[in-house]
């Protein structure tokens, strides 16, 4: 059973580890940009964030995340991808597709996923797309 974390902290969680691939730093800026949302509602969020220690910030506003707040982003986006690229090899327009995947990423249980994942492995789903 994995700790609860709701959709929001998800997204953010997610935002800032493809951030930290392309970014040498990343800021509440970067993540206000990112999600078009306003400094202020980041600011809040990133207050949850390092309370459940899921990231730290540094005194120069750099943001990183903890060892468990990368595994459940690293989690999500591999949801994410898989789903998304499922979707769209089963014929689905590339923006729905994500479009789905970022809803379906956040409810989906890890048994469910694992069966996905192991389904769309085993077919060879992704190599035909």
């Amino acid at each position: 059973m994995r700790t609860f974390v709701n959709e929001s902290s998800e997204n953010y969680l997610e935002t800032i580890l493809l951030l930290s691939r392309k970014l040498p730093v990343v800021r509440s800026v970067d993540i206000a940009n990112a999600l078009d949302f306003k400094k202020s509602s980041v600011s809040i969020a990133m207050k949850n964030l390092r309370q459940k220690e899921h990231i730290t910030v540094t005194e120069q506003g750099y943001i990183y995340l903890t060892d468990e707040g990368r595994r459940i982003a690293e989690m999500i986006y591999e949801r994410h991808e898989l789903i998304s690229k499922s979707l769209t090899a089963l014929g689905v327009p590339e923006e729905i597709a994500a479009e789905d995947a970022c809803r379906i990423e956040h409810v989906i249980s890890p048994e469910s996923f694992a069966a996905v994942k192991r389904a769309v492995t085993d077919s060879g789903l992704l190599d035909r797309a």
